[in-house]
């Protein structure tokens, strides 16, 4: 785990914080679960704070889908990627076996428990530096007109600009219940016979996972 504290530029003094930020319910009941919640709620807070602050000309409804593309499931789990999180992670064999290791939603979950984990182990001033320094780039990059509109909406306005039918979504299955349940979503281009599958804890995340990767595909 030093090399994992050593790219996200902290270093714990209490090491079974991060132990328990990298546990899966899979593995343990002593997982990362409520570390989860907590670094959901101070990330929201940063990022918040960062766009009010950076951006007084626009406007809330702006600020929310600004704060929305920024802390989306698929921003956190390419962060994770970015950190290597997955060679730490503690899984339970199922998860092993299926790959759960790459699965964005946990990963997604896991970077969120890391932030929490560092909020109790050190205070919000200092996982605020953390956050701001590993999202410097996208910090950066927002506020453009494009980055105002979901996945889901810029896919749409670019295929019908091009004349084509628009994208079918289709939920495949669902995994777990309650508030543990993943959602396995597809997303349907014929006229570019282009299909991905994505899944996240919300069927509204798993789609916009989808026309993300869609766009990413036809602008490639």
């Amino acid at each position: 785990m030093e090399k994992l504290q050593k790219n996200l530029s902290y270093q714990f003094s209490d090491i079974e914080l991060l132990t328990k930020a990298l546990t899966h319910r899979s593995a343990s009941k002593y997982n990362n679960e409520r570390l989860e919640f907590l670094g959901d709620s101070v990330l929201g807070s940063i990022i918040s704070e960062e766009l009010y602050s950076r951006h007084s000309n626009i406007d809330e409804g702006q600020l929310s889908r600004l704060r929305s593309h920024l802390v989306r499931g698929n921003t956190l789990a390419n962060l994770a990627k970015k950190l290597n999180i997955s060679e730490n992670l503690k899984l339970g064999q199922g998860e092993l076996k299926s790959g759960g290791f790459r699965r964005e939603s946990i990963l997604a979950d896991t970077f969120e428990a890391i932030l929490g984990a560092i909020f109790l182990d050190s205070d919000y001033l200092t996982v605020k530096k953390v956050v701001l320094n590993l999202f410097s780039d996208l910090l950066n990059e927002a506020g453009s007109e494009g980055s105002l509109k979901d996945f889901k909406t810029q896919l749409q306005e670019l295929l019908q600009k091009k004349g084509y039918d628009l994208p079918k979504y289709e939920l495949l299955q669902t995994r777990g219940k309650d508030h543990n349940a993943v959602f396995y979503v597809s997303c349907h281009v014929e006229a570019l016979k282009i299909k991905v599958e994505k899944n996240a804890k919300s069927i509204k995340r798993a789609e916009q996972a989808c026309a993300q990767s869609i766009l990413e595909e036809i602008k490639t």
